[in-house]
């Protein structure tokens, strides 16, 4: 169907004879939908990740009916397939609406159906189908045979349907907030697989009674026509919250770097400690705790206790084959190297092609990781899983400050969904827990430069100096947080290997890391990238 075809189509309601409940055989209305139409709909979309790539077409993968009482909605299978040659799988509930009142958001075709005018819209926008939904969730048989699977967990004590609303602004999914208590987050980029958001929250909430993270409450999974799981949607419990951490972070280190000039503060004077030197709060010299504050280092200690308490859960299983800790073996050290060395490559053609757009120390540090590359691509080599004496276990997987929710002086640790950029089994591997406190430590790096760069303008000291204060902040947060993560680890027997392997596993997955995180700066905004190539520069120079 060519654009002037498809414009007047949007214009003129396209008018079919069937009911609404078979209109989906009709394969003249499956083709007019996902031509032009749906690909000028779902390119717009927020939770859209593909726009970075040009859309080739989109096919209708499955699709299947949620419905209850007679009233019938669509949930749709998309798999949309990209000129470079590569696919991706997205969700979408789809309703028909007569009232045009209720088509206000996410319209998508205006279509007639028996004479009958209309729209198909997001299902998603409707009450009718939220409250649906909900009542399924609320009414699932223990055990659910069917195509589409509800299930309830028994902490979702609810009997009624009260209210719903749209959670906020998301990027790749859509979370519904029912009777202002549970979230329910509809998965748009889906996968051949159960998601790993519904099994990690599954099992730390239901198996291990895991407190510091959203109980599950329930969830909703598609069983597709090669026998797979799909998970599209879970339930969790409601956290009442004063934001994320990232944000609160970045309120407190703002302080922090206002103390500079308030405590008239001599940066050169303040004293060193190396990294990864394990900390008690104690042994922060007093100069490091008049400049920052005392309780943000005790926040520090706190999220660290949670985070071992997270790897405590999921490192002591011996049932559940998916759950139970592995040793390290030549399998995990291929794929680890193949994973790495690929990226590598990847982000060092990614810089070449972009050492225009740096300058001043992200240039400098910038030629320092090319000039150093034989050494960095030697560290991802010199993985020799031989000499581990740990353990791998399923991890958060993407664990930094945006992921955790600050309850008054507590955190709750959030989206188990795994690495954006990595296939679903990949984030199914199990890992060295330290690539979780890898992944922390980076946002702490981060943290300190967004606070620099979002306020240079309100401190008197010069750049350089900053960064100076920033990078020694940084090595007092880590170490303090190590010594808690590390004795609470210890107390529950979780091996995660001796000292020398422990100092190792950190390094190498802050250098995987913070290598990840420079094609994300690299391509949106360079200014940033000196930020990962500190982190690089600090670890191939330690």
């Amino acid at each position: 169907m060519s654009k002037i075809e498809s414009k007047t189509l949007l214009q003129t309601p396209y008018n079919f004879e069937e009911n609404w409940e078979q209109l989906l055989e009709n394969k003249n209305f499956v083709k007019i939908f996902l031509s032009d139409v749906l690909e000028d709909y779902i390119i717009k979309q927020r939770w859209y990740g593909g726009k970075a790539s040009k859309l080739k077409y989109i096919e209708l993968a499955e699709y299947f009916r949620i419905q209850q009482h007679g009233e019938v909605y669509y949930g749709l299978l998309l798999e949309v397939n990209f000129e470079e040659a590569f696919y991706q799988h997205y969700f979408l509930p789809i309703a028909f609406v007569t009232d045009k009142n209720f088509a206000n958001d996410d319209r998508i075709l205006p279509i007639s159906i028996k004479g009958q005018e209309g729209f198909i819209i997001d299902a998603i926008n409707l009450e009718a189908f939220r409250k649906l939904v909900f009542e399924r969730v609320l009414t699932a048989l223990p055990v659910d045979k069917t195509k589409v699977q509800y299930h309830k967990s028994v902490k979702l004590l609810d009997q009624e349907y009260k209210s719903s609303r749209f959670m906020g602004l998301e990027q790749s999914n859509t979370s519904i907030v029912y009777n202002e208590k549970y979230v329910l987050k509809f998965f748009r980029r889906i996968y051949s697989d159960k998601n790993p958001d519904y099994e990690m929250s599954r099992f730390l909430s239901e198996k291990k009674d895991f407190k510091n993270t959203p109980a599950y409450l329930g969830s909703i999974n598609v069983i597709d026509s090669d026998n797979e799981y799909i998970t599209i949607a879970l339930m969790q419990e409601m956290i009442d919250n004063q934001g994320d951490a990232w944000e609160y972070m970045l309120k407190e280190l703002h302080l922090v770097f206002s103390n500079l000039e308030t405590k008239n503060i001599d940066i050169n004077a303040l004293p060193e400690t190396e990294l990864f030197n394990r900390l008690a709060i104690n042994d922060v010299p007093h100069q490091i705790i008049d400049w920052s504050g005392l309780s943000l280092f005790t926040k520090i200690q706190t999220l660290a206790k949670r985070t071992a308490e997270m790897h405590v859960a999921l490192g002591s299983e011996f049932e559940e084959t998916a759950f139970t800790p592995a040793r390290f073996n030549g399998d995990y050290e291929v794929w680890l190297k193949n994973r790495l060395i690929y990226q590598f490559q990847n982000r060092l053609n990614t810089i070449e092609n972009n050492l225009h757009k740096l300058d001043g120390l992200a240039l400098e540090l910038a030629n320092e990781f090319l000039n150093k590359k034989n050494t960095i691509r030697k560290r991802f080599v010199s993985f020799d899983w031989t000499k581990f004496k740990g353990e791998r276990i399923r991890v958060h997987g993407d664990y930094h400050l945006g992921q955790v929710l600050v309850q008054d002086n507590d955190f709750y640790i959030l989206d188990f969904e795994g690495e954006p950029e990595s296939t679903i089994r990949d984030r199914k591997v199990k890992q060295p827990p330290l690539k979780d406190v890898a992944g922390m430590f980076r946002s702490f790096h981060y943290a300190i430069y967004a606070t620099i760069f979002n306020n240079e303008s309100k401190y008197n000291h010069n750049l350089e100096d900053l960064f100076k204060a920033g990078e020694l902040l940084y090595k007092y947060f880590i170490g303090v947080f190590l010594e808690t993560y590390i004795i609470e680890i210890k107390k529950a027997n979780i091996n995660i290997g001796y000292q020398q392997e422990r100092i190792f596993l950190l390094k190498y997955s802050l250098l995987e890391k913070a290598v990840y995180e420079l094609g994300y700066e690299l391509n949106s905004r360079p200014r940033w990238a000196v930020i990962p190539l500190k982190g690089i520069s600090n670890i191939i120079n330690h």
